[in-house]
């Protein structure tokens, strides 16, 4: 079986990150959504991530390219892992987005098929497979 085989199926997902803002910019923020302009801080936050992320659209798009990233949700079965341990192969992992691993996949499995994991954004896996790929984890 050739990596490339491997098919990504969508995964709905958020992600929960912290930040730190000063006490004039959450401020301004609240006076934006009570203005209207915004319906909460969260809109206001996701709204201007992503205008930045689109200001820098073309390097992201050089960049997924250059280091052979898969864009987007990839995930990874348990079929899909058994079929590639059959072909006696490996899996390089790497993924801009989410990667997820399913849950009935155990440790020995996943030691036996994925050579290494880069994910920039988030990984799912049972904590069991993650401890098991630690050292695998870049």
């Amino acid at each position: 079986m050739n990596v490339h085989e491997i098919r990504s199926k969508p995964i709905e997902s958020t992600e929960k990150i912290t930040i730190n803002l000063g006490p004039v910019d959450l401020g301004q923020i609240d006076l934006l959504v009570q203005e209207g302009f915004y319906s909460n801080r969260t809109d206001l936050i996701r709204t201007a991530i992503r205008n930045q992320l689109q200001v820098h659209a073309d390097v992201v798009r050089q960049t997924v390219a250059r280091k052979s990233l898969v864009l987007g949700l990839q995930h990874y079965s348990r079929d899909d892992l058994e079929a590639i341990r059959t072909a006696g192969q490996t899996l390089e992992i790497q993924v801009l987005g989410l990667a997820s691993i399913a849950n009935d996949v155990t440790p020995e499995l996943a030691l036996a098929t994925i050579e290494s994991v880069t994910v920039l954004g988030a990984l799912h896996a049972s904590a069991e497979v993650k401890a098991a790929l630690a050292g695998r984890i870049h």
